[in-house]
């Protein structure tokens, strides 16, 4: 546990305290340690700093700064409590809601100058600085250890939030999930006398400490203080050599993207596919199931935009890869008259596969909407009746709206669902419904038609994905604030249930342990128990 002395808080405030006027320059001399650089409405990094990937969100914060360093969080922090201003951190800038960019929040702390990836010898893990991006982090894990974290496809996406609301990713069935190999964390939190300090909990400790670490592999960014670094190191390694700290990834991929014309999709086809491939996955849900490395994402949008698309990765190293590759998709084909068109199949080197157009989508400079739904079954005809009524609708022609249908399962499925805060443990896939568009005039009419398509999809369970034989709740990393409104989430199951299942009352303890205050919030984050909604 590391504090900085309030003599440092007062330097840092002081050179803090004028950003909102005109951010000076990093100040020399002594505190230099404590003191971030400070941007202000005034500077020409501003308008950037001030907004994530979602072009919704623009903030309009007094001041952002960008440490280099946990004592500089700490100090940004403190000074942020002194003075009243609500708090938020940006690390990948990739939310779907205002968390960061919401009119009350004050103070932005931007973590992307913190992304350093190391190994620290005396824990005999990885350490992973909290603002490095997936990309950056496949990169130096693999060049310098030959390893992997089974972390999202999405190489801009900050590992900050991503591993602390339970990231999945491309090697999930066979890996796990990022927090499966959480072995520590960095927090920055703030007491109840109101002083920030930072905080390192791991899976060893136990007690106030061991909530904090777990309250990290699945709780949700921003609502605990806010995330360092993490240290990373398989359960079960042994010694301190860092090419055995974590898996090793495939050495090989056999990638391929296949289409179905949505002119040639009747709805039988579309709804024989869309089980198809939700039945074949069930299927193959078993941790250790000798198909567990195969790992697609089924793209099913509006018809505007001309097909449904299958990208395809599966490891090379197992059996006959073409053959298998075959097999799954004539799995998929059966009763699906439609004919099917390969854009591309080859094999490429793992790290080039993570780097593969088929999954390494980079969104900017676009306003977003997203919805999640965690399913254990495969989908029954009304819920694939209502996704061909509303992808085909005449009066909507947008091709940015749709949902991204991936596997989930595997080893993700063997760990219990109270090991880790992400609840999630039996479902075989993970749905994100998602609508991307420019003009903020169409705001209304993209974000409209995403609710109705959710909606219909779930209207057995009330407009939600409520905890049953077929569905499991949400994903929290997709941040959905309409699971918070009676009129669309008519279920009767909370939104944190749908988030968090049993695990919720847990999470509230380590809330009210660690931000007594509450001062890291937003408006999808625990609540301590006694606190209503702010």
């Amino acid at each position: 546990m590391s504090r900085v002395s309030r003599r440092s808080f007062v330097g840092a405030s002081a050179l803090i305290g004028t950003a909102a006027v005109a951010p000076p320059a990093l100040a020399r001399g002594a505190g230099e340690e404590t003191r971030p650089v400070v941007v202000g409405p005034g500077s020409p990094q501003y308008a950037d700093l001030a907004r994530g990937v979602n072009q919704r969100w623009i903030g309009t914060p007094d001041w952002i700064a960008l440490p280099r360093t946990t004592a500089q969080v700490v100090a940004a922090v403190q000074h942020a409590v002194d003075t009243g201003r609500r708090v938020a951190v940006r690390g990948g800038g990739h939310c779907f809601e205002d968390f960061v960019a919401g009119s009350g929040i004050r103070t932005v702390i931007d973590l992307s100058a913190m992304n350093a990836v190391g190994h620290d010898a005396r824990r005999g893990a990885v350490e992973v600085w909290a603002g490095a991006r997936l990309g950056e982090v496949n990169e130096q894990l693999f060049k310098r250890w030959g390893v992997a974290l089974p972390g999202g496809s999405c190489p801009t996406v900050g590992v900050g939030g991503h591993i602390s609301g339970g990231g999945y990713g491309p090697l999930n069935r066979t890996l796990g999930l990022t927090v499966d190999h959480l072995h520590a964390v960095e927090v920055v939190v703030v007491g109840s006398d109101g002083t920030a300090r930072a905080v390192v909990a791991s899976r060893d400790d136990r007690g106030a400490l061991g909530d904090l670490w777990w309250a990290h592999t699945g709780g949700g960014g921003g609502t605990f203080g806010i995330v360092t670094r993490y240290w990373l190191r398989s359960p079960g390694a042994s010694g301190s050599d860092p090419r055995r700290t974590l898996p090793a990834p495939p050495a090989e991929q056999l990638v391929a993207t296949v289409v179905w014309p949505w002119q040639d999709l009747h709805q039988e086809s579309f709804v024989n596919l869309l089980k198809n491939y939700s039945a074949w996955h069930v299927a193959h849900n078993a941790p250790g199931d000798p198909e567990a490395d195969l790992y697609s994402h089924l793209a099913v949008f509006h018809r505007s935009g001309g097909a449904v698309a299958l990208n395809v990765q599966l490891s090379t190293a197992h059996g006959d890869p073409d053959r298998r590759l075959d097999a799954f998709l004539a799995a998929l084909g059966r009763g699906v008259t439609a004919p099917s068109r390969t854009v591309e199949r080859h094999r490429l080197p793992w790290l080039m596969a993570t780097q593969w157009s088929g999954f390494a989508d980079r969104p900017g400079g676009k306003r977003i909407k997203g919805k999640s739904a965690y399913h254990r079954t495969a989908f029954d005809d009304a819920q694939a009746g209502a996704l061909h009524r509303h992808l085909t609708r005449a009066d909507y022609d947008h091709p940015g709206s749709g949902l991204l249908i991936a596997p989930y399962g595997g080893r993700v499925n063997a760990v219990g669902p109270h090991e880790t805060a992400l609840a999630h443990r039996d479902s075989a896939l993970m749905l994100m419904y998602v609508s991307e568009w420019t003009a903020a005039a169409e705001d209304d009419r993209h974000v409209g038609f995403l609710r109705e398509l959710y909606e219909d999809v779930y209207a057995a369970t009330g407009g939600a994905p409520a905890p049953g034989r077929s569905t499991a709740g949400a994903y929290v990393n997709y941040a959905d604030t309409d699971l918070k409104d009676p009129r669309r989430n008519r279920s009767g199951v909370s939104w944190q249930e749908l988030y968090f299942g049993a695990n919720h009352a847990r999470l509230r303890r380590a809330k009210a342990r660690w931000d007594p205050r509450d001062e890291f919030r937003h408006a999808l984050s625990v609540r301590a128990a006694g606190r209503g909604e702010r």
